[in-house]
């Protein structure tokens, strides 16, 4: 009898990061303008997290 495995979808996570990862002195990286909070918690935040996040970027560049 063959073991049958249960396959989940995968659901890709739109990212704001652009690789270029250093964060400035008021704690924002310069890249994608991310918290070091926001960027730990991507993969692991909600739809609507991620959302809000995004919807503040804009707001973040100097």
């Amino acid at each position: 009898m063959r073991d049958l495995v249960e396959t989940v979808p995968v659901v890709k996570i739109d990212s704001p990061c652009i690789n270029i990862c250093k964060i400035d002195a008021c704690g924002l990286c310069v890249g994608c303008w991310r918290t070091l909070d926001e960027i730990g918690g991507w993969s692991g935040g909600t739809p609507e997290w991620r959302a809000a996040v995004m919807a503040a970027l804009p707001g973040r560049r100097s």
